[in-house]
């Protein structure tokens, strides 16, 4: 391969620009993981944020439990099981009407929304005795929300330890239970609460 600006000179003199396909098989160093997946949530929020359509946690709810991941529905919330998530347990609160900020809630929706976090809590201390939580929601992409228009609160159980070298030598989480399982597991212990 030739570099920039090496080309055959034309009569004005100035090198000719390569063409851009002389620079697709180039190296740059970085390993990729398609997740093409994950476009739901990328594009969800620009094609829903005034009804919904497309919405995840919008269509959750019109699942089965099995299908949609649920773990409980209440009234006007519901909690579902993070489909990424970062470790096992790993659910989300989220209230039934498409709003994107917790202001926008209701005071009922809000009244639920905090007892389903905390019976979020207590169900996931029964069903696998983590030794800490991280609570929190993301409110707009800049603040990294990966679904701005709808609202959701993060419950995430941690462990002494549940931290290793594998999402920094190699950008992988490793998660030592199914999805699938864990849901099983957590509607047991919300159903024994």
């Amino acid at each position: 391969m030739t570099t920039q600006g090496s080309g055959p000179t034309p009569a004005g003199g100035s090198p000719a620009p390569e063409p851009a396909t002389d620079f697709a098989r180039v190296e740059d160093g970085f390993e990729r993981l398609w997740t093409p997946h994950r476009m739901a949530y990328i594009l969800g929020d620009k094609a829903t944020e005034e009804a919904g359509h497309g919405c995840p946690f919008c269509s959750a709810p019109g699942k089965s439990d099995e299908e949609g991941l649920m773990v409980h529905r209440g009234e006007h919330c519901y909690v579902v099981m993070n489909l990424f998530p970062y470790n096992p347990g790993h659910v989300l609160v989220c209230p039934y009407r498409h709003v994107s900020l917790y202001i926008d809630l209701t005071d009922e929706e809000t009244a639920e929304f905090t007892a389903l976090t905390k019976q979020a809590v207590t169900a996931l201390q029964s069903a696998s005795e983590p030794h800490g939580f991280n609570l929190g929601m993301n409110q707009g992409a800049v603040a990294g929300a990966g679904v701005a228009a709808h609202l959701h609160q993060h419950v995430v159980p941690r462990w002494s330890g549940d931290s290793n070298f594998l999402p920094i030598i190699g950008q992988t989480k490793a998660l030592p239970v199914l999805l699938e399982d864990t849901r099983t597991r957590l509607v047991a212990a919300w159903s024994a609460d």
